[in-house]
């Protein structure tokens, strides 16, 4: 599985109950996280946004362990700026990554932005789907196949959506849910790897009646399958895969 998000604590507050669940099945999993979260709002005891940004380093690293996650890598792409950023590049240096650990699922937020609608969520969804869709057609990034990498399909695309909204947020036009994951039985460690994000103490509080009244499940929609297919409501992201 494989797993990209834009911020530190992206990993947890969004997909926690998803790869910690993975990783119990067995499941080797990767997150890829775009930036270092240098434009946050709570900034912790950091006095520059270098230094926060590498605070949130090591709390991204913290939290993908308590997680169990073996696989995990921050880049170097500027926070609250992705709409910025080149598309072409930031797609083919995904389309590698499968191309060359060849995940059978990827999972990424949705075109919404998620709960809170930042833009940065959005552009993670058009990469990352890009990447999904490029990485098995040998046209795209020639050069990749070239230096010896092997296009490569990925069976699933997910996308994490919602059952509830925030009422003090911008309006959010969610994907309807295909996947509702009980994630009850990881919860805690959900939870736990997000107070390791300790600069963001303030959203961990605020969201703590969140996570009590709807963290019992996450919701995700099949984005992409590798073949044509009804829509279906499951319980689990590898229902059907050998």
């Amino acid at each position: 599985m494989l797993c990209v998000t834009a911020h530190p604590d992206d990993e947890c507050f969004a997909f926690g109950g998803a790869l910690a669940l993975a990783v119990e099945r067995g499941v080797e999993v990767r997150v890829i996280c775009l930036t270092d979260g240098q434009a946050a709002t709570n900034r912790g005891v950091a006095k520059s946004g270098p230094e926060l940004g590498a605070m949130r380093r090591k709390e991204f690293e913290a939290s993908c362990e308590m997680l169990g996650i073996a696989h995990y890598e921050v880049w170097d792409y500027q926070d609250a700026q992705l709409e910025f950023a080149n598309f072409s590049e930031v797609a083919g240096l995904l389309t590698a990554v499968i191309r060359e650990w060849r995940p059978e699922v990827v999972l990424t937020f949705g075109g919404d932005g998620a709960l809170n609608t930042h833009p940065d969520h959005s552009l993670v969804s058009f990469f990352t789907t890009a990447a999904f869709h490029w990485a098995g057609r040998p046209k795209r990034y020639p050069e990749q196949l070239a230096r010896g990498l092997k296009t490569f399909c990925p069976q699933r695309l997910y996308f994490q959506t919602t059952n509830f909204l925030l009422p003090d947020r911008p309006p959010l036009l969610p994907a309807p849910y295909t996947v509702a994951l009980d994630i009850r039985s990881v919860l805690e460690k959900k939870l736990a790897a997000f107070a390791l994000h300790t600069s963001q103490l303030p959203l961990v509080e605020k969201t703590r009646p969140v996570f009590e009244e709807f963290g019992q499940s996450e919701h995700y929609v099949l984005a992409a399958a590798s073949k044509p297919q009804p829509a279906a409501h499951v319980t689990g992201m590898f229902d059907g895969l050998m």
